[in-house]
């Protein structure tokens, strides 16, 4: 069957099998590896990708189901000119990140999360977050870096 989507700001038109799963489109499909694999079962949050605006687990959708939408991955975020999203930013300059495997879905949810509450607190951001799992950082840095893009934005 056929899927239309725009995929970080590009047309997109390809045939896939009924039971293809977004993340496995946009991973093995389109080649974008930013969409990391976990869990396959909306557990851990790797595959965290923007659907029309929002925030979802992309190993839980099917390719068919958004065909018309729009999605942006991890690749998506950069700046024109290259320069890092001020998440990005602020996740690197707080440490926010030790292997990496998480990162993606992590900034993709903070961004989702500041997008609805852009003065989140503490709690807010923790709770905010949950749907997304790190084994490497105890989540410190990446509340900080949160709220570091937070407060960047409200100036």
């Amino acid at each position: 069957m056929e899927v239309n989507l725009v995929v970080n700001q590009k047309k997109i038109v390809r045939e896939v099998e009924e039971r293809t799963l977004l993340s496995d489109l946009l991973r093995d499909t389109l080649g974008l590896k930013g969409t990391h694999r976990g869990c396959d079962t909306a557990q851990c949050g790797a595959c965290t990708v923007h659907l029309n605006g929002q925030a979802v687990k992309s190993c839980n959708v099917l390719a068919l189901q958004v065909s018309g939408g729009t999605v942006t991955t991890i690749e998506g975020i950069c700046e024109k000119d290259g320069a890092l999203h001020p998440m990005q930013q602020a996740f690197r300059e707080c440490h926010g990140l030790q292997c990496g495997f998480c990162t993606p879905g992590m900034v993709m949810s903070a961004m989702d999360l500041l997008r609805r509450k852009p003065a989140a607190s503490e709690a807010e951001i923790r709770e905010g977050l949950e749907g997304n799992l790190c084994r490497c950082t105890g989540y410190e840095n990446i509340v900080k870096a949160v709220s570091l893009c937070a407060s960047r934005a409200g100036h």
